[in-house]
């Protein structure tokens, strides 16, 4: 344990004035709000780090965080691991908000009465069954009434949590908020409330909305504000730091508070889209292989249309060998999470010897349901029976992953083993019809198609999985990722053509997703794409979205 003022943080990291603020806050609640790029979840690692090191939560309380997805979750508490170690770490719980429901239920069952009482072995499913089973959309109200009516639910509760983190707070609904108001307003739980409340940059620093503003009222919570991206190198903060002078001056920093020369800047000028594919596609090909850059490291960003600027860049992709992935939530399967635990599983049983999927599954499967130690033994030694199993079987021919029957049963198996209520979670979309089996049987179908083409597992799901795949996207889809190297493609008057505020907002989101190395490109012609109904051949340069690199270009 050491004095507060005696701790800095972690892994060398330089925060913004604000982000040290609210790091080491412990009088009151807090709602804090960022922009794209701020950092939020670096600093809630950074705050969990302090709280833990310095005894403001002393054993044996713990911090609750809770976020919206499973993904943001998992992350948060590698990211405290990785920040605290593993001691200290154990007394923090990252949670989603049916996560959270789940275990309040599930600890204090007792207190439901009449027609809402469960029985121990309920179960979560399509249709209400009473006391057998409750929907997805049931979890969080019964969870409420549990709080609300059960004194030593909240005793519990109130005495085990001195602080709480709510991260991508904006995306709070009505009954996810009583229930953090039902357990936590008016005592001495200290709260702090992370997310954007405006799209735009230039509604930062104006005045809370929406659920941030009910919430600094029930909880007497301060404003605080984010901006700067501490994830970046010292060249690519400056850059941003120049569009921030334009955008929110008060915001900004000095440029001597922000030294060194790391990270790369550059801008690559094409007579044509034929040539900028060939380069692109060269300049990444050497980044994996001589650079040792992860295929999932690289970014294309594209202001609208990705389909169809990357037409000429998919083939020379295809012809390069280099696995891409177009990440379009209408379109592509991937973004599922049950898909990604299907593939995960698949990688991991395949022996293709990468740590992602398989720490991802663990902490899926183990470490976030909140188990005691002896149970988590017991689930632990259960999954990795199970994944030796498969790669017995697999190897001796008893699995064939390219059989249809036989890829159908394990993903069956699969789900079984992980337990539907889990999976279920994953998504609010599977607690309700047949989307979770829809999504299922598109999953093995597409595997299939691939080793109908390419027999190694590895290799076939390069462009299935996010760990091994170029990824190309719009810039909207990109928010809130970050990545070694990103190319921002086509910085032309012709693709950012929107109202200014909202194109020059749009334009840092893409920039600020770099950490390393960002590459803007800019063509005189760009020829018609397929499909394309409106287009203009003809390019010209968007000079002030390019002028803020050119001052810090290599």
């Amino acid at each position: 344990m050491i004095r507060p003022d005696q701790w800095s943080p972690a892994d060398g990291l330089s925060l913004e004035p604000n982000a040290l603020r609210a790091v080491r806050e412990t009088d009151h609640n807090l709602a804090l709000t960022a922009g794209p790029g701020a950092g939020k979840s670096e600093m809630l690692a950074q705050r969990a780090d302090f709280l833990l090191r310095t005894g403001a939560c002393r054993y044996p309380s713990r911090i609750l965080a809770i976020s919206f997805k499973v993904d943001a979750s998992q992350n948060l508490r590698a990211r405290v691991a990785k920040r605290s170690g593993h001691e200290l770490s154990g007394r923090f719980d990252s949670h989603t908000f049916h996560a959270f429901s789940k275990r309040l239920i599930d600890s204090f069952r007792l207190a439901l009465e009449g027609d809402e009482a469960l029985d121990p072995d309920y179960t979560i499913g399509a249709h209400r069954v009473q006391g057998k089973s409750i929907t997805f959309g049931d979890m969080v109200p019964l969870a409420t009434k549990i709080v609300a009516t059960s004194l030593i639910a909240r005793n519990a509760i109130q005495s085990t949590y001195r602080f709480v983190f709510l991260d991508e707070f904006q995306d709070c609904t009505g009954e996810q908020y009583e229930l953090i108001r039902s357990s936590f307003v008016g005592t001495s739980t200290r709260l702090i409330a992370v997310g954007d409340t405006k799209q735009r940059i230039m509604g930062w620093a104006g005045a809370l909305d929406g659920i941030f503003r009910t919430f600094a009222t029930d909880f007497e919570a301060r404003p605080l504000n984010l901006y700067q991206n501490f994830r970046a190198q010292p060249r690519l903060r400056r850059m941003q730091n120049a569009m921030i002078k334009v955008m929110d001056p008060p915001a900004a920093v000095d440029d001597r508070d922000l030294p060194g020369n790391g990270g790369e800047i550059e801008i690559w000028e094409f007579e044509s889209d034929d040539a900028e594919a060939q380069v692109i596609a060269s300049k990444i090909k050497s980044w994996i292989e001589e650079e040792g850059v992860r295929a999932s490291e690289v970014a294309i960003l594209v202001s609208k249309q990705q389909h169809l600027y990357c037409q000429k860049l998919y083939k020379r992709f295809r012809d390069e060998g280099i696995p891409y992935r177009e990440e379009d939530a209408a379109q592509d399967l991937a973004s599922e999470p049950a898909c990604s635990l299907v593939l995960d599983f698949l990688l991991v049983v395949s022996r293709s010897s990468q740590p992602e999927p398989f720490r991802r599954l663990l902490d899926l499967i183990v470490f976030s349901q909140g188990l005691d130690d002896e149970a988590e033994y017991r689930q632990r030694s259960r999954w990795d029976r199970f994944i030796a199993s498969t790669e017995k079987k697999i190897a001796e021919r008893k699995i064939q992953l390219d059989k249809e029957r036989d890829l159908t049963e394990l993903v069956s198996d699969l789900v079984d083993l992980v337990g539907k209520d889990i999976v279920v979670s994953l998504s609010s979309d599977y607690g309700y019809g047949t989307r979770l089996a829809e999504v299922l049987a598109a999953t093995t179908d597409r595997v299939l198609a691939l080793l109908e083409r390419e027999k190694d597992v590895s290799k076939a799901l390069a462009s299935f999985s996010g760990d091994q795949a170029v990824r190309v996207m719009s810039i909207h889809k990109s928010k809130g990722l970050e990545f070694n190297s990103v190319i921002v493609l086509g910085v032309e008057n012709e693709t950012f053509w929107g109202k200014k505020d909202e194109e020059r907002a749009a334009y840092f989101v893409a920039v600020s997703r770099a950490k390393h190395r960002l590459v803007l490109t800019t063509c005189e012609t760009r020829a018609r794409p397929e499909k394309a109904n409106q287009w203009k051949v003809n390019r010209t340069q968007q000079k002030e979205f390019l002028g803020y690199a050119e001052a810090y270009s290599a």
